[in-house]
């Protein structure tokens, strides 16, 4: 009983290292194969200052929030990446008459 509750911490453990490791190596939101970059407006984490919080009075706590001060990041939807716009730019040459 006592060896199997040994064995299952232990692969518990390793398992942890080997996921930490991995992690090290590859940030979540760092400009990888796919392309994604961190949102410069929130750095990465999807979440930024509320607006209650912003306020003179020292008080904090709305529905957006949900009292804890941090919304969703407007820039990347919360989600921490950059999200590349799909523009297309056209110029045409200025009428001359």
């Amino acid at each position: 009983m006592v060896a199997q509750q040994l064995v299952t911490g232990l692969g518990v453990l390793a398992g942890a290292v080997l996921l930490k490791s991995v992690m090290d190596q590859q940030p979540m939101a760092g400009g990888g194969p796919g392309g994604t970059t961190r949102c410069p407006s929130c750095n990465g984490t999807g979440r930024v200052n509320c607006l209650c919080s912003r306020w003179s009075d020292g008080d904090r706590g709305c529905r957006t929030c949900a009292g804890s001060g941090r919304m969703a990041c407007n820039s990347c939807g919360g989600t921490g990446t950059g999200r590349p716009l799909p523009v297309q730019i056209s110029v045409r040459p200025p009428n001359r008459y």
